[in-house]
């Protein structure tokens, strides 16, 4: 199976993530990743939806996803054309002996420590998906008490013309 990112403009009116998140419920696809926001028109949402299938069924789920009538528009977003982003919070366990290790490795991944306890760190990252897997792969030793990642978030890099394409 691939990985495909797709970018879809959508009414922002109640119900339609729930209409778009039951359309691949019901073929029995799953999401990998679904981050939905405003886009600068305040009656627009852009909804950021990674999912795991093949050729095929992917075409398949863009036409079924085109039908819906609060769909505006919906791009595949290739990984080397588009600016994607993951975001991560972190609680890190600390000690007064480890504390600046801690320190240190959030610098090195141009995180930012946004929370201080006595005996946690909390830590906020932005990057693509590796560097949020690398970043939690070196905090586990410490100890890691709570952590919340976001979706995915992506557009296309550059000026874009057109909102129609697919």
């Amino acid at each position: 199976m691939a990985t495909h990112t797709l970018s879809v403009l959508v009414e922002n009116s109640p119900g339609v993530l729930a209409r778009i998140s039951s359309l691949f419920s019901r073929r029995g696809y799953n999401i990998d990743s679904l981050a939905v926001g405003p886009t600068e028109d305040p009656e627009i949402s852009r909804m950021t939806i990674v999912i795991n299938v093949e050729g095929h069924a992917l075409e398949q789920v863009i036409q079924q996803l085109d039908k819906l009538i609060n769909v505006i528009s919906i791009t595949r977003l290739d990984p080397v054309t588009s600016v994607q982003r993951e975001l991560l919070l972190v609680k890190v366990a600390t000690t007064p002996t480890n504390r600046s290790q801690v320190l240190e490795t959030v610098q090195l991944f141009r995180a930012k420590v946004v929370d201080v306890a006595q005996d946690a760190v909390t830590i906020e990252a932005t990057g693509n998906a590796e560097k949020i897997q690398a970043l939690l792969r070196v905090l586990e030793p410490y100890g890691i008490k709570e952590l919340v990642q976001s979706g995915l978030v992506a557009m296309e890099r550059g000026l874009r013309l057109t909102t129609n394409e697919r």
